[in-house]
């Protein structure tokens, strides 16, 4: 199998396993002990450590000796937490239970960002590389189709505990696949830009990299705002469901999401030829306004019609969001640049699923609204922020000239990724 196959097959088992949890743990927190509330303490133990670990997984990739024992090592830690957990959950004492979930959260960051940090080492830059990275973020949109249909029928059928068990073996399947990967770049990459060289980036040195670099500040700030929207997305179309007279439609309307998402991604995100940064804009206004006609559907039908038609428009957003990161992010950085933005937006979504959460009396009509229009200021917001011209003019007006240290983020030669 090529290359680039091996690291598609490994991202989509791993993402899967990542977008399975969620599910599983509530379910299986459900099953052994009657409590919801017990699984969404846990789950949140699971989720919240991607944002204060992303910078520690990054900082930790991005220095370390051998890059294939850490990315390895971090797969085979969400494999154990996971397996872990469908021992454990509703059997061991809390606390214990709640620390597992912690370390394999903080895991978490090396299964999104850090895996498709890798693509820049394994693609040459040029249209090769923006296809690839088309090709990632579909697996992000394939997993969120697959995992939680496979996790809901296995439980339907047995138990959510073998669920979860599967999910870890499919973790452990990534982990093998990551291993036969190269971690080093391609011929291109190395003439283009020098690899780990320069001084070794420090903890901050990311998060510095996020705000100094006009155009990663202007994505990061403008996905996260948009993915406090998409986060409530899920319980907003429950309740959107229920007002058209069909309670149990709310996952038809994700699945239709999702399955537009995976479209638009492996259609639109295959563009080349389109900057990034406009590619992102577009895609952020086309679904606000997708969702925006969808608060207001007759009936479950034009409503998962709507709901695809926005996932077709979020789909290139991923795609657009890896290209800024892997033209802009200084190569010292990358990784932390990566799980950083990875983090933010989780951490964004799940604040997004709380609001929803709290202003759950609200007229569906009003809250799918209020999300649509979150949503297009964030297209707004990126029009704001981001440089005029193509994100690789932008890196290179920003990045420092070659040898030239800058708070640690190691140098950077123009043009390159």
């Amino acid at each position: 199998m090529p290359v680039f196959g091996r690291y598609l097959a490994a991202a989509v088992a791993a993402r899967t396993a990542s977008e399975g949890m969620g599910l599983a743990v509530m379910l299986l927190a459900l099953e052994r002990t009657g409590s919801a509330a017990h699984g969404a303490y846990v789950l949140t133990a699971w989720l919240a450590p991607h944002v204060l670990a992303a910078p520690l997984a990054g900082a930790a990739a991005a220095r370390a000796g051998r890059p294939r024992l850490f990315h390895v090592g971090a797969l085979a830690g969400f494999t154990a937490a996971a397996a872990a957990l469908a021992l454990l959950l509703g059997r061991a004492p809390t606390a214990v239970v709640l620390g597992v979930a912690v370390f394999g959260g903080s895991c978490g960051p090396m299964v999104t960002g850090g895996m498709s940090s890798l693509v820049a080492g394994l693609v040459p830059a040029g249209p090769g590389r923006d296809r690839a990275y088309a090709w990632d973020a579909a697996t992000y949109n394939a997993a969120s189709v697959v995992a939680p249909a496979a996790v809901g029928l296995v439980a339907a059928l047995g138990s959510a505990a073998p669920a979860m068990a599967a999910l870890a073996g499919t973790c452990a399947l990534a982990a093998g696949l990551a291993a036969t990967l190269p971690y080093e770049p391609p011929l291109g990459a190395q003439r283009d830009a020098p690899h780990r060289t320069g001084p070794k980036a420090g903890l901050g040195a990311g998060l510095s990299a996020l705000w100094r670099i006009r155009e990663l500040r202007a994505i990061t700030a403008a996905t996260s705002l948009a993915f406090a929207g998409l986060g409530s997305l899920t319980a907003t179309s429950v309740l959107l469901a229920t007002r058209l007279g069909s309670p149990g439609a709310g996952g038809v309307l994700m699945t239709a999401f999702a399955l537009g998402a995976l479209a638009g991604s492996l259609t639109f995100g295959r563009i080349t030829g389109l900057d990034p940064g406009r590619l992102a804009r577009w895609a952020m206004a086309g679904t606000g306004v997708a969702l925006a006609a969808a608060a207001f559907s007759p009936s479950v039908p034009v409503a998962a019609a709507l709901f695809a038609a926005a996932g077709v428009c979020d789909g290139p957003l991923l795609t657009a969001t890896l290209r800024v990161r892997a033209a802009c992010a200084p190569e010292g950085v990358r990784t932390q640049v990566f799980t950083l933005g990875a983090g933010l937006k989780t951490t964004a979504a799940s604040l997004g699923a709380a609001v929803v959460g709290l202003a759950a009396g609200a007229p569906p009509q009003a809250l799918l609204s209020g999300v649509a229009v979150l949503i297009l200021v964030s297209a707004l917001l990126h029009a704001r922020l981001a440089p005029r011209g193509t994100a690789a003019a932008a890196a290179a007006a920003t990045a420092p000239p070659a040898g030239s240290a800058t708070s640690g983020t190691g140098r950077r030669t123009p043009g390159a990724p």
